[in-house]
């Protein structure tokens, strides 16, 4: 198989199984965000999975989250 990207390949390509097992779907504030825990009972932004282009605008990857806040998505 060929993969043509422009992502990197350490993204595409990654690793650590670990990582995603930290990281969960979640709601917050009616929006679908990818979250990942950290150390101190928040969760950070990974992905913004929304076709809404304010969303965007609203939430960036990064940003810390509290738990008491989120709506965890089987």
């Amino acid at each position: 198989m060929i993969l043509h990207t422009i992502v990197p390949e350490f993204i595409v390509f990654q690793t650590n199984e670990a990582e995603y097992k930290k990281q969960r779907t979640v709601q917050y504030n009616g929006v679908t965000l990818l979250v990942q825990q950290t150390e101190m009972n928040e969760y950070e932004i990974v992905r913004v999975l929304s076709s809404d282009p304010q969303h965007y605008l609203t939430y960036e990857p990064g940003t810390k989250l509290y738990a008491t806040s989120l709506q965890f998505m089987v």
